[in-house]
């Protein structure tokens, strides 16, 4: 199986563009790259915190050196603890892709055991994630299930 690491500073800019791979085919919004120039100190900033409450696992890419295969990303939240969770922290995951000339290789399965570990590890007794169709059935078959969403966002 393949080896799954911890991302680091100097794979900002690779992870970043893993994520516009993600955006692209989840979104189909607008393709530019111009807001990557923007992103790129604090996600290097944020790489570089080992007790942080961000992460990012990733493959490197088997035929490719120097770029990745997968990314997974995730961060921890706090949120007033609850009956069945009196501590409050919940893992969110986002920006999980695989490059396309890289899938059906069981990337982004490691990646996502990695994190769900990570997140153990912390404390976590909750993990949430908004899923594609496309997604939804690795996910389902890492045990996650579908639940209402009652969600509202407002944008600043």
């Amino acid at each position: 199986m393949s080896l799954v690491r911890r991302a680091l500073p100097e794979d900002a800019g690779e992870v970043l563009r893993l994520r516009q791979i993600m955006i692209d085919s989840v979104f189909a919004a607008d393709p530019s790259i111009a807001w990557h120039g923007d992103s790129l100190p604090t996600l290097r900033s944020k790489l570089g915190e080992p007790d942080g409450d961000f992460v990012a696992f990733v493959v490197d890419h088997p035929e490719r050196p120097g770029a990745l295969a997968s990314l997974v990303a995730g961060t921890i939240d706090y949120r007033i603890g609850k009956s069945g969770d009196p501590r409050g922290m919940v893992g969110f995951v986002f920006s999980v892709a695989t490059d396309p000339d890289a899938r059906r290789r069981g990337y982004a399965r490691a990646c996502m055991t990695s994190l769900l570990e990570w997140f153990r590890e912390r404390g976590a007794r909750r993990v949430q994630l908004t899923a594609s169709p496309e997604a939804e059935p690795l996910y389902v078959s890492l045990g996650f299930r579908p639940k209402p969403d009652p969600l509202l966002e407002l944008t600043l």
